[in-house]
């Protein structure tokens, strides 16, 4: 991430305006500051592997709608040799890999929870406020560029639904900030590539029964068992970790081919003071 303070030394990682977010800059200029970057989505054909896979969850205020706050927000990190090399219990199930990297952070936003959003999570303003929570700032962008520098690039950040919450508001609230992702980062969700890839495996021909793809109802088909601490940020991310791990072999193969640069993720919104809402 570069910006909001002092950033670790790393040459790829490009300066705000050189983020290459079509929100901010034309399409030309965009390329431009992208040398050998295609328009468009691109994806880990076009660049070098993922070499660490860092799986994201956050918990917010509410629903897109809303403009919502991050309320919290877990990331593990794992080399892709990890995911490549499973580890297994007595049964034959995935276990997570010894050699993981966490970060976890709850932060008090300034937007009020929806009495759903503070149902669903189990937060609320006043539970955070009581525990002398900071909010989204710039001393958790300096933590989560700390965390990222210290894993293997190219970094592929992984979410379930990720494309339409996950990514474009972690976008909104980094360029509130000022900051971004190294340019050679890459976003996977997992909604879209495990339905993609149950629909190449059907052939065409419909499945039996109408299959849910929440992270609940993949754990349980995969596991025969419910995800414990759901909506939590950790929890979820460690059930994630854990879908991935059961099909890693087509998931990793599907990032490779069809992961979205994250210069092309568009902020959830933007912020009041924004350049690009004077034009």
């Amino acid at each position: 991430i570069v910006g909001a303070g002092s950033p670790l030394p790393r040459s790829s990682w490009p300066r705000m305006d050189e983020c290459g977010s079509r929100s901010r800059c034309s399409p030309k200029l965009c390329s431009s500051l992208r040398p050998g970057y295609p328009r468009g989505n691109i994806t880990m054909s076009e660049a070098s592997r993922a070499e660490t896979f860092v799986f994201l969850d956050l918990e917010a205020t509410g629903l897109p709608s809303m403009e919502p706050e991050i309320a919290e927000l877990s990331l593990f990190a794992v080399h892709r040799s990890s995911l490549e090399n499973l580890e297994r219990d007595e049964s034959g199930a995935p276990v997570l890999p010894r050699v993981l990297d966490k970060l976890t952070l709850c932060m008090c936003p300034e937007r009020p929870f929806t009495a759903k959003a503070s149902e669903i999570t189990g937060l609320s303003s006043e539970g955070l406020a009581r525990c002398r929570k900071a909010g989204f700032d710039g001393v958790v962008v300096r933590m989560l560029q700390a965390f990222l520098s210290r894993q293997a690039g190219p970094i592929c950040l992984v979410a379930h639904n990720g494309f339409d919450y996950d990514f474009p508001l972690l976008c909104a609230e980094l360029r509130r900030l000022g900051a971004c992702l190294p340019r050679d980062t890459v976003c996977l969700d997992t909604l879209p590539a495990l339905r993609g890839l149950d629909r190449a495996h059907s052939h065409g021909t419909r499945a039996r029964g109408r299959q849910g793809y929440s992270l609940g109802s993949l754990f349980h088909r995969y596991f025969q068992a419910e995800p414990s601490a759901a909506h939590s940020a950790e929890g979820d991310v460690h059930t994630l970790l854990l879908i991935f791990l059961h099909r890693a072999t087509e998931l990793l193969a599907w990032a490779d081919e069809q992961a979205r640069g994250w210069a092309h993720i568009e902020p959830m919104y933007l912020p009041p003071d924004d350049p690009s809402l004077e034009a």
